[in-house]
C-alpha cells in the first residue's frame, strides 16, 4: 500500500473542526507527527486541497486524545494548530472551540465511558495544563448531537455542551499579568497582556482608529493595520517572557470597544493572530472577560461588572456573540478572575480513516 491510514473522527467544536486522532494511532516524535499533520490537513495550499483542512485556521486545527495519567483528569488533551499554507505546527496554545468536541470525541473512541443521560468528561489540556470539566448529553449511554442550541456562527442548532474551566490563570506564561502590569506602552499603544486560559494582548480598538465594530473582512483588508498590530504582538510576547513569537500563534491579539447592542457588554475582535476570527475563541472569550475584571487594563470605561463574583459577559464578535460566565475569587483582599464557563455545541461530521503517503509515514 503506497499510504498509510489513520483512524479518525472529525467533529466541529463550537465555531472550529477539524479531525481527532488517538494518540497511539499517531507517532510518537514530534518531528514525525508534524509531518503526518501537515499532510493529513493539506497544509501548503490556500485551499488545503490535498487534504481536509478547510483553507482557514479555524479549519485546520487538530485534537489528540489519550487516557490522562492526571488522578483528576479522565482524559489528556493535546492540541495541535496547523497552518494554512506555511506548513507549520504549533503546539504551544490550546484550543477551546475544539475542546467543546473533547468530550463527545472521547466517549465516542471509548476513552471515557457515558455514565447517565449527562456524562461530565474532565479534561486535562496539555498544552496549557489547564483543567476543565465537559458535561456531554448522553441519553442512553449514546452520545447525543441534536438540540435546541444555537450559538453565534454556526447554522441551525445542536445539543448543548457545556464547559467550566479550572486553573486557567497564567496559563503558559505563569501569571495572570505576565508583565507585572495591568497596562503597559508600545508604539504609543496602550495594552494589557494578560494570561487567563489563553496568553493575550489586547488593546481598544480606537488606538488603531478603528471602531471596534468592523467586519473581518474589513479588518482582513486593512493590511497597515496588521502590521503594526505584528510588530506590537511580538514586541508583548518578549515582555511576557514568551521570547521569540515570530512562527508561534501566541501570544494571540485582541480589540475591544464599547458594545453595539443594548445586551452586549463589550464589542470584541479577536486575530489567529495573522487573520480575523470569524467569530470568537473560546480561551480568547474568557481572556478577554478576565481582562474586563482587571483594575487599570484597557477596558476601563468599557464597561463596569461591578464587585460580584459570579458574572455572565455578552461579548460581541463579527457574527454575534458569547457568553462567558466569569467567577473571581479574593486574594490579598482583590477580587482576580479564578474561573470561566461557556456552553456551546459540536457535531461529529465524519469518521474513519485519513490517508498520509508512505513517504511521510510508514508502519
Amino acid at each position: 500500500m503506497s499510504q498509510t491510514g489513520i483512524p479518525y473522527i472529525f467533529i466541529r467544536g463550537g465555531s472550529s473542526r477539524g479531525p481527532f486522532f488517538n494518540r497511539e494511532d499517531l507517532p510518537v516524535d514530534t518531528d514525525t507527527l508534524s509531518d503526518v499533520l501537515v499532510s493529513a490537513v493539506g497544509s501548503g495550499h490556500a485551499l488545503n486541497i490535498d487534504g481536509i483542512g478547510g483553507g482557514s485556521a479555524v479549519t485546520t486545527k487538530v485534537a489528540m486524545l489519550s487516557p490522562s495519567d492526571d488522578e483528576w483528569a479522565d482524559v489528556d488533551y493535546f492540541f495541535a494548530q496547523v497552518s494554512v499554507e506555511d506548513q507549520m505546527v504549533d503546539y504551544k496554545p490550546t484550543c477551546g472551540n475544539m475542546m467543546i468536541g473533547v468530550g463527545p470525541a472521547s466517549i465516542e473512541m471509548g476513552i471515557v465511558k457515558a455514565t447517565a443521560d449527562e456524562t461530565t468528561v474532565r479534561i486535562h489540556a496539555v498544552n496549557t495544563g489547564a483543567k476543565v470539566e465537559a458535561t456531554v448529553q448522553t441519553p442512553d449511554g449514546i452520545v447525543s448531537y441534536q438540540g435546541d442550541v444555537a450559538i453565534d456562527g454556526v447554522p441551525g442548532t445542536a445539543a448543548p455542551i457545556a464547559l467550566d474551566f479550572h486553573e486557567i490563570a497564567g496559563s503558559m506564561t505563569g501569571s495572570l499579568l505576565p508583565t507585572g502590569n495591568a497596562r503597559d506602552t508600545i508604539d504609543g499603544i496602550d495594552i494589557s497582556c494578560v494570561d487567563f486560559a489563553m496568553p493575550m494582548v489586547i488593546a481598544r480598538a480606537e488606538a488603531f482608529g478603528l471602531t471596534g465594530h468592523e467586519t473581518r473582512e474589513a479588518l482582513d483588508a486593512n493590511k497597515s493595520f496588521f502590521e503594526k498590530m505584528e510588530m506590537i504582538r511580538l514586541q508583548a510576547g518578549e515582555l511576557m517572557g514568551m521570547g521569540d513569537c515570530s512562527k508561534s500563534v501566541t501570544p494571540k491579539f485582541g480589540l475591544v470597544a464599547k458594545a453595539q447592542h443594548p445586551n452586549g457588554s463589550l464589542a470584541t475582535r479577536y486575530f489567529m493572530p495573522w487573520a480575523t476570527h470569524p467569530t470568537l475563541a473560546v480561551t480568547g472569550s474568557q481572556c478577554l472577560a478576565a481582562c474586563t475584571a482587571i483594575e487599570g487594563s484597557v477596558t476601563d470605561g468599557l464597561l463596569d461588572i461591578g464587585k460580584q463574583q459570579h458574572t455572565t459577559l455578552t461579548l460581541e464578535h463579527p457574527l454575534g456573540s458569547m457568553d462567558v460566565a466569569l467567577c473571581r475569587s479574593q486574594e490579598d483582599g482583590e477580587l482576580v478572575p479564578s474561573s470561566a464557563g461557556v456552553i456551546r455545541t459540536a457535531r461529529k461530521l465524519a469518521q474513519g480513516e485519513v490517508f498520509v503517503p508512505q513517504s511521510v509515514w510508514s508502519v
